[in-house]
């Protein structure tokens, strides 16, 4: 019961491996990987994929909190995943896009999760991301700035809906070359 409580005292419903060792206090890996197999049994935690695992089913998670555990290191969404729900592209987004250090292509559930390798000097910049609720979300001329350095021929539906003057200075300040 102790273990459980730890879980909801977190206020958090997403764990790695780690992070339960660390919560647990538990230093030996095999009691630790032998507690988890039995949270499992008893439905305390869902598994994930290996090395991660939730307190609550995976049909239930938010796909954005759980896209940023994956990658497990500072990500932001962004690119065709901003620019969709701003209306900017048409076409249908099958994939939260985020950017991060390491680039990752996953499936969990029915959502599926893209993260684009960013250089560090550009991804650390701050310009345009917004935290929202602990999440990291590129500002829609963060996230044209974004599409136009992974693409510099990418074509937007709808350009009306771009200030193009907000996005080059948001290039310059992130340092992309323009």
């Amino acid at each position: 019961m102790y273990r459980l409580s730890e879980l909801i005292k977190s206020g958090r419903n997403i764990f790695h491996t780690n992070d339960l060792a660390i919560l647990w206090g538990i230093s030996n890996k095999n009691t630790l990987y032998t507690t988890i197999k039995r949270d499992v049994k008893k439905g305390i935690l869902f598994p994930i994929y290996k090395g991660l695992y939730s307190t609550i089913p995976v049909s239930q998670l938010n796909p954005l909190k759980l896209g940023m555990s994956i990658i497990h290191r500072y990500a932001y969404l962004t690119t065709e995943s901003v620019l969709a729900q701003a209306g900017i592209i048409s076409q249908a987004t099958y994939a939260f896009t985020f950017v991060s250090s390491h680039s990752k292509k996953t499936t969990i559930g029915s959502w599926a999760f893209l993260f684009r390798k960013l250089k560090d000097e550009y991804l650390y910049n701050p310009i345009g991301v917004q935290n929202k609720d602990g999440l990291f979300i590129a500002t829609t001329a963060r996230a044209v700035a974004d599409m136009l350095y992974f693409n510099p021929k990418y074509t937007f539906d709808f350009t009306e809906s771009i200030d193009f003057k907000i996005v080059r200075r948001i290039q310059q300040e992130v340092g992309y070359p323009c």
